[in-house]
């Protein structure tokens, strides 16, 4: 099955070859998958935009495809990976065909391996058409983006026995949507190819009107003052700074400290622990395998826990259970930045050099997308979509200190945002990820 399919090679790490699949066969017909989406900042002459990712993002993309609705995007891919001009966009299909929800995750078990696809708030994400080769791999993937909140739906292979997640069917959803192909980046194609033609009719007139006028002198005009058009206001576009609404972080780090310490008191009698405990603020999931237990042990435990809302599901032969807890919504908050890019990372990695703790610190560029307000009236255009850029610093943290101590310590600095924390039950441990916002 899957030495047919076509597979772009990356070295991981410590040498390992990760292969990802370009295309899957759905009812007969290719369809391209494993492109680097990028959302379209001009919608009227993107062209420029998918360049100059073609040189700067991935190198040598030569083929790409546009991703039109609320938040239009592109696709760009380099044909010497196995793609042909011509071929459907996979993720365009999906999407069009399901253009009803807005946040969709799942895998799709397919004739290449198992896809993966992520779009939220209609947005794919860059790595978020993805085939994969490895069975592993692609779960992983999917069960790391299930631990967040919120998805319209949630697509799963049967066998793997996920909660709330549904197995889709890939050729009834793909009937449903559009067949949008892959086309050579520096083409001359559509509204640019337009352009020149018209143009060059324009030129080729205004010549043979000039040299006729030159042969035959007619008399000259009357020149007439043309009336200055009336200027239309454009509707102002308010894009909010993600630090407006930043998710407390004292809510965040409470309920996370209490959700994993309840759920690490869930211990089914002869079952094994994931030994992992992952925490997005509202909810807090865990994992165990079989060991030499029953369901029916394990279902009991689940069943006389002191949590009313525990989610809990066993896999198809009944060898794994996975665990959700909800926990209580966390308020938002405005925490605006007050620190340049240089002085705060010199400060962090002053503060954690003196305590003796390691911290991972990257420079980020976050990108917000927002909608302009809807125009009125009988000629009122579509709404246009803009965006800005933020500098954010993202940091991770391992340590054996518990989210009440990092608390003290993080938000010392400003604009600071947790994203996600993670419990090691194996060897007591806490990873923390998160981002600092700077002017």
């Amino acid at each position: 099955m899957l030495e047919d399919a076509n597979l772009l090679s990356n070295d991981g790490e410590g040498g390992n070859k990760k292969t990802i699949g370009s295309s899957i066969i759905v009812d007969g017909t290719p369809f391209a998958t494993s492109l680097f989406w990028q959302p379209i900042q001009n919608p009227n002459d993107f062209m420029p935009e998918v360049e100059d990712a073609s040189t700067d993002i991935v190198e040598g993309a030569d083929l790409f495809t546009v991703k039109g609705g609320k938040a239009p995007q592109f696709g760009i891919c380099i044909s010497h990976d196995g793609y042909k001009k011509g071929m459907n966009s996979a993720a365009i299909a999906l999407m069009t065909s399901l253009s009803n929800f807005s946040s969709i995750v799942g895998v799709f078990k397919v004739e290449g391996g198992w896809w993966y696809v992520c779009s939220r708030n209609d947005v794919i994400l860059s790595d978020g058409d993805m085939l994969y080769t490895d069975e592993e791999e692609a779960k992983s993937q999917l069960m790391s983006m299930l631990t967040v909140p919120d998805w319209d739906k949630r697509f799963a292979p049967a066998e793997w026995g996920l909660p709330e997640t549904e197995e889709g069917d890939i050729e009834e959803i793909f009937s449903k949507g559009k067949r949008v192909k892959l086309q050579k980046i520096r083409a001359l194609r559509g509204t640019k190819l337009i352009v020149v033609v018209v143009g060059g009719i324009i030129v080729g007139g205004w010549l043979l009107s000039t040299l006729f006028d030159f042969i035959m002198a007619p008399p000259q005009r009357k020149v007439v003052q043309p009336i200055k058009p009336k200027t239309v206001q454009k509707a102002a576009v308010v894009i909010p700074k993600p630090w407006e609404k930043i998710k407390s972080p004292t809510e965040f780090m409470n309920n996370c400290y209490k959700g994993i310490i309840d759920m690490a008191t869930l211990m089914p009698p002869g079952w094994k622990s994931s030994g992992k405990i992952v925490c997005t603020g509202e909810t807090v999931a865990t994992s165990w395998n079989k060991g030499v237990g029953f369901l029916d042990w394990a279902e009991k435990t689940m069943k006389n826990s002191n949590f009313d809302k525990l989610l809990y599901t066993f896999n198809e032969n009944g060898t794994s259970l996975s665990a959700t807890l909800p926990l209580p919504k966390l308020n938002k908050e405005n925490n605006p930045p007050k620190e340049k890019m240089y002085n705060l990372r010199f400060e962090i990695n002053k503060l954690f050099q003196e305590i003796g703790v390691k911290i991972s610190l990257r420079t980020q560029k976050i990108k917000i997308n927002q909608s302009a307000p809807k125009p009125t009236g009988p000629f009122a255009l579509k709404k246009s979509v803009a965006s800005i850029e933020v500098d954010a610093l993202g940091f991770s943290i391992n340590s054996q200190y518990n989210p009440l101590i990092w608390l003290q310590l993080l938000t010392k600095f400003s604009s600071f945002e947790i994203n996600n924390i993670e419990y090691n039950i194996n060897n007591s441990s806490w990873a923390y990820e998160g981002v600092f916002y700077v002017l």
